[in-house]
């Protein structure tokens, strides 16, 4: 019997000075991030390898982790990019016959550390009445002290610019190049999905680094351009901004998703906030104010644009509003072709209520389209 079957001790530090002792899952080591919960009940793959959880600890709210193992075509991302994983039972034996691995086996492979057998209900209602806050996760460490100062050394997220962390490193094409629409797509952090639902609709995409000028995405001539979701907190990303607003200048059609969206909004004077403990599952009600429809939302993020400001300004018409606390959830620009959405309409995992958006982008590119361009578009389809 190996250390994880014995259930070696582990120990999870919160900045409040909460202390919660579990069973090491996964590696055994120590772990540090801004600790978040998600209240998803399937997907778990999907929400590991998501760029934009980058930088923090997870908190399952449901019960059971790991009892579907791992599919190597589940995933948003090449690697984990949670910082470490808080949950009530890690199930090390799995039961579905196309799975390829336990999630022991993918955490040890992927170096990630975290801690199971704890009371997860108590820790989401610490989050939801106290905030997310910093946390460590260790199971190599048992001594108070020194975890705490581990724990100091922690940076806040606000401030906190980590898109450059995960973003492509070098330009790359995705889909047929023979398609009708060219797509750029700045990644900030992107997911995979967002590019499939883009190249389902018949766009060719050119993947362009986070720090990527408008000049470099422009010389491509794209029909329309996708800025993506990511990590970390907006107003920390000058530059990204800078490039968003001269996209906004040449009224290229462009959708942005949840970071991108902020990154647009502080692109149009808007300003940024940071969330008290943030939006995170697939179940978020979100009202579509155009069409009167509610749609439940796949949700990720920990900072928000001011709503206020936003009703205020006369170039900015409000789109989506979440309806468990009215905070902004989609925005047009009036007068450009820029629009965003503060969810995940790709979802994955999550609802497909909200994949209508990219069916809306790609009509928008169609309908902005030079007219001899838009001639050579179709015969190229044909």
């Amino acid at each position: 019997m190996n250390k994880y079957e014995q259930g070696q001790p582990a120990i999870l530090l919160l900045a409040d000075g909460s202390v919660f002792r579990g069973k090491a899952a996964g590696k055994i080591g120590t772990a540090t991030g801004e600790l978040c919960f998600n209240t998803g009940m399937t997907g778990y793959q999907e929400i590991f390898t998501d760029p934009s959880y980058y930088g923090q600890i997870l908190v399952t709210a449901t019960s059971h982790i790991g009892n579907y193992g791992v599919h190597p075509k589940e995933i948003e991302s090449e690697s984990i990019m949670i910082a470490g994983l808080v949950c009530k039972k890690f199930s090390k034996p799995f039961s579905r016959a196309s799975a390829n691995a336990s999630i022991q086996d993918y955490f040890e492979s992927h170096n990630l550390i975290g801690i199971s057998d704890v009371d997860t209900r108590a820790i989401v209602r610490k989050i939801r009445d106290k905030g997310a806050m910093n946390a460590v996760i260790s199971s190599d460490e048992t001594n108070m002290d020194t975890l705490q100062k581990v724990l100091e050394k922690i940076p806040s997220m606000k401030g906190l610019e980590l898109s450059s962390k995960v973003t492509a490193k070098k330009v790359c094409f995705l889909g047929d190049e023979n398609a009708s629409l060219k797509v750029a797509v700045l990644d900030l952090g992107v997911k995979k999905n967002i590019l499939r639902c883009l190249i389902e609709r018949d766009c060719y995409l050119k993947v362009f680094p986070m720090n990527a000028t408008f000049e470099e995405i422009s010389s491509w001539n794209p029909d329309g351009i996708m800025l993506s979701n990511g990590p970390g907190d907006p107003s920390a990303m000058p530059n990204v901004v800078q490039t968003a607003k001269d996209i906004i200048a040449s009224d290229i059609p462009t959708f942005g998703i949840c970071l991108a969206h902020q990154i647009i909004a502080l692109a149009a004077d808007l300003t940024t906030e940071k969330m008290h403990n943030g939006h995170r599952g697939v179940n978020h009600p979100v009202k579509n104010l155009l069409t009167g429809n509610c749609e439940v939302t796949s949700q990720n993020h920990g900072f928000v644009v001011n709503f206020g400001e936003a009703e205020r300004n006369n170039n900015i018409e409000i789109t989506h509003v979440h309806l468990n606390d009215n905070t902004l959830a989609g925005i047009r620009l009036k007068n450009k072709n820029v629009f965003s959405v503060q969810f995940h309409p790709e979802a994955s995992a999550g609802p497909k209520d909200s994949r209508y958006l990219f069916d809306e982008f790609v009509e928008n590119i169609r309908v902005n389209m030079p007219a001899e361009k838009a001639i050579g578009s179709k015969t190229q389809k044909l």
